[in-house]
């Protein structure tokens, strides 16, 4: 389907405001200011980080990697800042130690599930050939390497890692969208998942129904640690403003204790929304380099197409309006029905063979469920405010954000403006003002980081 046709598809799911005005009547809106959250942070300087991944790659146990010897380096986590630095770094710190380092995408099922697809998205998260000074070998043929003990399920991995003497993943630790455990997202689950490549993230996400992430995860990390030789990983931590604050070395005796630690970090570290209570949460996009759901579950509190697992316990939002989809993510709107309304440029922007490959391997396709399409901004914030039940707009709770990932500036209603004069982690920017529409577009320019 062209450019063309898709508007003309989303045209026809989508209501006209005119339409919701009618259902809904044609309440005032209210006003919205500026509030900034206050946040304390200790970035790596840019130009550091990768001399921090070369210290990484040093405290990892090399000395059984024989001279000469290939060395695989797993990457392809998106939306990890300073991500070909990291990997330069490493890259440098694994060929001045004597070997021969490769890059292969672990990244599971993404990249429309082919090796030419994965190749295009490490191209497109900066991850070149020339940027970082080795090979990228990029396939999704993957070799059995064992079956777990309990429930015989197949442990699969990339077959150019296996065959290498090293393995070292990259990855970002950080909180997962759809389980909580001691481990979440990180080099564990690039290992079992990423590295797994589309049969293996298959494999992981059915036997999930029934066994679940929490447990699956760090026991198939333990045998592909004794299968296979992983000499440890590079974890990374980013702050608030997701930039990179930590770089470490993990060996293969801390996958799982130290990683845990380090979520401790991440969690304590993650950007969230200021307030536990909200009556509506417009967000400019989503996209899976935000987050693998769209829009993060341990941001807006939801979780609704995860297997077996509860959503977090806050905040509590009456209704989420999401307005379009990132460029980054080429179509894949994995997660659009975490929004109770979405704007008809979603749909506009959707491609469905890659949001249902995705949704099909993580055994979620409630996750690509649409919900209702509106053409308009104004019409979206009616619909959603018409059906909380009595508004008030001195008192009726609404954020705008840019997404789950950029928090740091956020457009508040008089009510939250007001509450955020009392917080020491909260200042307000801009005093509230009318909201603008031009053609029921939102005119007020995007929130600056």
């Amino acid at each position: 389907m062209n450019a063309s046709d898709q508007r003309l598809a989303a045209g026809a799911l989508s209501v006209p405001e005119e339409t919701i005005v009618e259902a809904c009547g044609d309440p005032p809106l209210p006003e919205l200011g500026i509030i900034e959250q206050v946040w304390e942070t200790d970035p790596i300087a840019p130009a550091d980080v990768g001399t921090h991944a070369a210290r990484a790659v040093e405290s990892l146990p090399l000395a059984d990697v024989p001279e000469g010897g290939e060395v695989a380096l797993g990457v392809g986590s998106r939306g990890i800042a300073n991500l070909p630095d990291i990997v330069a770094g490493v890259v440098d710190a694994v060929s001045d130690a004597g070997y021969e380092p490769f890059v292969f995408p672990a990244m599971g099922s993404h990249g429309g599930a082919t090796g030419g697809g994965q190749r295009t998205m490490l191209n497109e998260l900066g991850v070149t050939e020339s940027a970082i000074g080795c090979e990228i070998r990029s396939s999704m043929d993957v070799v059995e390497v064992g079956r777990t003990p309990d429930r015989n399920v197949p442990v699969v991995a990339d077959d150019t890692a296996v065959a290498a003497d090293a393995i070292i993943p990259i990855n970002r630790i950080k909180p997962h969208t759809d389980f909580d455990g001691p481990v979440e997202s990180g080099l564990s689950k690039m290992l079992v998942i990423g590295m797994g490549k589309q049969r293996g993230a298959q494999i992981a996400h059915k036997w999930a129904v029934d066994w679940s992430f929490r447990r699956m995860i760090p026991e198939i990390t333990g045998q592909l640690l004794e299968e296979l030789p992983i000499v440890g990983g590079v974890a990374i931590v980013e702050d608030q403003h997701d930039e990179t604050t930590l770089i470490e070395g993990v060996p293969p005796s801390g996958f799982l204790d130290r990683e845990a630690e380090l979520l401790e970090t991440a969690y304590e570290k993650m950007p969230t929304l200021p307030f536990e209570n909200l009556d509506l949460v417009i967000f400019d996009r989503q996209g899976k380099e935000i987050s693998g759901q769209g829009l993060d579950t341990n941001v807006i509190g939801r979780r609704p197409f995860s297997i077996n697992e509860p959503a977090p316990e806050t905040p509590d939002i009456k209704r989420i309006y999401t307005r379009g989809l990132t460029e980054k993510t080429h179509g894949n709107a994995m997660g659009v029905g975490s929004a109770d309304v979405i704007h008809e440029n979603i749909i506009a922007e959707l491609d469905a063979q890659t949001s249902l490959i995705n949704a099909l391997t993580a055994s979620t396709i409630r996750g690509v469920k649409l919900p209702p399409v509106v053409e308009t901004d104004r019409a979206g914030i009616v619909a959603a405010l018409s059906t909380i039940g009595v508004v008030d707009t001195g008192t009726v709770r609404v954020l705008r954000a840019a997404d789950t990932m950029h928090l740091h500036r956020l457009y508040a209603s008089p009510a939250l403006v007001e509450a955020a004069r009392g917080r020491e982690d909260l200042r307000v920017v801009e005093e509230p003002s009318p909201i603008e529409f031009d053609d029921g577009r939102f005119v007020a320019p995007p929130l600056r980081e």
